[in-house]
């Protein structure tokens, strides 16, 4: 199984690489990147699975989440809704003409979607070689599986941690101030506060903490226990909800996606893209 990590691709290739924001030119992009994978990767790895982001359960259960994002886009000069507008219809196009799977759950990121269809694949029969394609650090711990690797497109190569549980539990304590989750040690809003600022996690004070954890210490009574539960939540992606990961494992079984095998050449005739076109075959 080769996952991709859908919207972050697609925006990558619209920031990094400032394609014109042109739909024809984002949709080749981003086709192309697609066909190329399959065509390197297919046979270890196995078919595509595209794994889309909607508005996440973790807005509801902490609000300060990605919080600055929005602030951010707000303030710089593209245009985010064509941006989203485009990625959208190219998510749909994919879903209606070619022969993958792409999973969009109303409550999930792609990171719960990644997680759970990686988790599904430790069930007996299910077990399976996966790739995962992002250049997202996130989805290290999930190297804790001896079936999973990961391919970075910014970085052009693998992402591979020798000690995924150690990244997860470090991550966890330091938190993630791109996704706005403080460190253990600071409050909720210490990032969208601008009269607050984190509390620092000092290197002595992060592997204190990891010893403690390490050797069962009563963490509930711990100083830090509470915003490492808020933590874990938000960071590991074995926390995603049991009903989330219950809809994602059902959209997954029930896609017959190669149905769209023949759908594929029209669609590039009608979208006119010749150079497509001339490797259409790597695409099924």
């Amino acid at each position: 199984m080769i996952i991709l990590d859908f919207n972050a691709l697609a925006i990558s290739h619209i920031m990094i690489e400032k394609i014109e924001m042109n739909e024809d030119l984002i949709r080749h992009q981003i086709l192309n990147n697609i066909r190329s994978y399959r065509n390197r990767f297919k046979e270890q790895y196995g078919e595509i699975v595209i794994a889309t982001d909607a508005r996440s359960w973790r807005k509801e259960y902490y609000p300060e989440y990605k919080a600055n994002r929005a602030k951010g886009r707000d303030k710089d000069d593209k245009d985010w809704d064509e941006i989203f507008r485009i990625i959208t219809m190219i998510r749909e196009e994919i879903t209606e003409n070619f022969p993958y799977k792409v999973i969009h759950i109303e409550g999930c990121e792609a990171d719960d979607i990644i997680g759970t269809l990686v988790e599904n694949t430790q069930e007996f029969g299910e077990y399976e070689n996966v790739l995962i394609i992002s250049g997202d650090k996130d989805f290290v711990q999930l190297q804790k599986y001896d079936n999973v690797r990961q391919f970075s497109p910014i970085r052009k190569g693998f992402l591979d941690e020798p000690n995924p549980k150690l990244y997860l539990m470090e991550h966890i304590l330091r938190g993630d101030t791109g996704d706005g989750v403080p460190n253990v040690l600071s409050d909720d809003d210490s990032l969208v506060n601008e009269e607050k600022r984190q509390k620092p996690l000092s290197k002595k004070r992060l592997s204190e903490i990891i010893q403690d954890i390490t050797e069962g210490e009563l963490m509930v009574y711990a100083s830090w226990y509470r915003n490492y539960s808020r933590n874990k939540k938000l960071i590991d992606l074995s926390e995603t909800p049991q009903e989330y990961k219950d809809r994602i494992i059902q959209a997954y079984n029930s896609q017959d996606a190669w149905s769209n095998k023949g759908k594929v050449f029209p669609f590039l005739v009608a979208k006119r893209c010749k150079m497509l076109l001339e490797n259409v075959e790597e695409f099924i």
